[in-house]
């Protein structure tokens, strides 16, 4: 092998790299609905958190230990597992258990809005004219795809989308609030503390709704789903994304966030029968040129957050 050849492998294996973490993530939406065919959310979501902060608490271990942080840092710890796993979480599985997979994941693509306005908001950063508008065009394609004027709260897709929505605002203001903690303590510190933080938090809840929602007459296919949310789409997505940010500039990885709503227009109709129209090709693409300009030859520090942080594509 020609070392022209070993460059060019360099070069482009970490974008095949992030390109698979959008395929698993696209597929958590798609895998999760079949599973909350058999559970409920708060069931999945306890499932979920609890499996991926044993996985990830045993790889900690294995390759340098868990650092004792101070008592401020773990309020600081806190804080952003409620934001960006415990109760986004349970927002945003319950949105996707009301709502369309297509929705769900077009709805994760304003992420990098929200945490730019709340940025704003706490006074991080100015705002500009190019990220006003970006804000403006990525709002209003929320906006026409919720349709709060005729919304009935009683039509479950306009209430998931609402969640959806919430979810992700809850995960821009994660991003503000952690902005320090993985570049101080590392990234897979940080990780691993905020996934045992919110285990420990949703779990009192995951046992009170296991214990009523019959998991014992859940299928082994079911199961084999569940394990494949928390190994592939949680835990495989984030070392691969993680790996990824080494190597190409985070400016990139921000791009790569346009690849899931089309995989998720692409894949749930062929697995769950879902279809699109033109108010989601139409809110598709506003909420793509309000994320493309505020993302694209971004110098703001909440986009530069949003895409180094390794966890960001792993929601």
């Amino acid at each position: 092998m020609t070392s022209d050849t070993t460059t060019t492998e360099r070069a482009i294996t970490p974008h095949l790299a992030l390109i698979a973490v959008q395929i698993m993530f696209a597929s958590w939406a798609i895998v999760g609905k079949i599973v909350l065919q058999s559970m409920s959310s708060v069931s999945l979501v306890g499932i979920r958190i609890c499996g991926a902060a044993i996985v990830f608490t045993i790889l900690q271990r294995k390759l340098s230990g868990l650092l004792r942080l101070p008592k401020r840092v773990i309020a600081w710890l806190g804080l952003s597992s409620l934001l960006g796993i415990a109760i986004n979480q349970l927002v945003f599985v319950k949105g996707l258990s009301l709502t369309t997979a297509i929705n769900a994941t077009l709805l994760s693509t304003t992420i990098p809005v929200f945490a730019l306005a709340v940025s704003i908001a706490l006074g991080h950063e100015r705002a500009s004219l190019r990220h006003l508008v970006g804000i403006i065009l990525a709002i209003s394609g929320v906006v026409y795809l919720v349709d709060p004027w005729r919304a009935n709260f009683s039509a479950q897709t306009t209430l998931g989308n609402i969640l959806c929505v919430g979810s992700s605002l809850l995960y821009g203001a994660y991003i503000a609030v952690s902005r320090n903690l993985v570049r101080r303590y590392g990234a897979l510190q940080v990780i691993t503390w905020i996934f045992q933080i919110s285990a420990i938090i949703t779990l009192p809840i995951g046992v009170y709704a296991w214990s009523g929602s019959g998991l014992e007459s859940v299928s082994g296919k079911m199961w084999l789903a569940v394990i494949y949310i928390i190994l592939v789409p949680t835990v495989m997505s984030y070392y691969l994304n993680a790996w990824a940010l080494v190597r190409v500039a985070p400016s990139v990885v921000a791009i790569y966030i346009y690849m899931q709503p089309l995989l998720a227009f692409g894949l749930a109709p062929l697995i769950l029968g879902e279809v699109w129209n033109s108010r989601t090709i139409l809110a598709c693409l506003l909420i793509f040129a309000g994320v493309a300009v505020v993302t694209i030859r971004s110098r703001s520090r909440a986009i530069e957050e949003i895409s180094e942080a390794p966890d960001a594509l792993a929601r």
